[in-house]
């Protein structure tokens, strides 16, 4: 569990989402209660979003307006989420906790298989009617579902191209401490201490909490592409097990297999898909770098030649 929590940080602090999704989806596989399974990921997500908040801030990457304008939206969306799920049966709050992990692991995939990063509007401010409803929609699904912050805040804010990569990952992991504190409270108070295991809470909190750092170091150096393919796809085929075995559905075993097959080869694909035109990307800009110095080389010769032609004609 520590180590879940270890590699959901490191995942969840270079792509600024994932840490929710990727634990609570290993707690339901192992038979947590959903809502003691949300609980135990966001009491554990108090600790690692403090720690890697000021990590982010340590390493310049957090913009403390957007911080403001989402986080307390999302705590308020969190809080409600809580204690909207904290009423649910078990049975059916497993598939559907499932199926909301399931679209975000679709996303995920989709997103940063098949789309860039426009950096168009850099530099734009962030309004609040832009950054309120979103860190509302986002909290709620963050408690419901597990996790979500990540998944639903950091691409909208990066689709809007007006804050650079690292400081959309910063900010979000930064004001996912609000959204933690205010998810715990709602939980606590809808299910009390009942099935929350603060070992497995105290263990992703170690795991996480030794990763932030690193991971704040990491956004500038790991391919977020490949990655985010990589973590979309484990999301994608976990939650579909569960969808798969639970009464909305109770497939048979040879339904089942056939599904996983397709969806290991269609994740297969996706990641060779990514790593290629990740690839492609890098040689490009390198390429590009190369070509533009070399212009700048020329440019500079020409000109000095060119001066001293002028020096040497008089002497002439």
């Amino acid at each position: 569990m520590a180590l879940a929590g270890l590699g959901a940080q490191l995942v969840d602090g270079s792509l600024g989402m994932a840490y929710g999704v990727t634990s609570t989806t290993l707690l339901l596989a192992v038979g947590t209660n959903p809502a003691a399974a949300s609980a135990t990921v966001h009491l554990a997500e108090i600790g690692t979003t403090l720690v890697s908040g000021a990590s982010h801030w340590r390493f310049g990457n957090v913009d403390w307006k957007v911080v403001a304008k989402i986080g307390v939206p999302g705590a308020v969306g969190a809080f409600a989420g809580a204690t909207v799920l904290s009423g649910l049966s078990t049975a059916v709050a497993e598939p559907a906790m499932a199926l909301i992990l399931l679209t975000l692991g679709l996303y995920l995939l989709g997103r940063f298989t098949f789309v860039g990063f426009s950096s168009q509007n850099l530099g734009k401010p962030l309004r609040k009617r832009f950054l309120s409803p979103l860190g509302l929609v986002a909290g709620f699904v963050d408690a419901t579902g597990g996790g979500g912050w990540g998944p639903v805040g950091t691409p909208a804010i990066l689709a809007s191209g007006r804050l650079e990569p690292r400081k959309v990952i910063g900010s979000i992991d930064t004001s996912e401490f609000l959204v933690s504190v205010a998810a715990s409270i709602g939980f606590l108070a809808g299910l009390g201490s009942e099935g929350i295991d603060l070992a497995w809470a105290g263990a992703l909190l170690v795991g996480g909490v030794i990763a932030a750092p690193i991971a704040a170091w990491l956004v500038r150096h790991v391919p977020p592409r490949v990655l985010g393919s990589a973590v979309g796809g484990i999301i994608v085929i976990t939650n579909t097990r569960t969808l798969l075995g639970s009464d909305w559905i109770g497939a048979g075993g040879s339904v089942s297999w056939a599904v996983y097959v397709v969806l290991y080869a269609a994740w297969a694909a996706a990641l060779a898909y990514s790593i290629r035109e990740h690839r492609r990307n890098s040689a490009r800009e390198r390429q590009e770098a190369r070509t533009g110095s070399g212009a700048e080389s020329e440019t500079a010769g020409a000109g000095t030649g060119g001066g001293a032609a002028k020096e040497g004609a008089p002497s002439a």
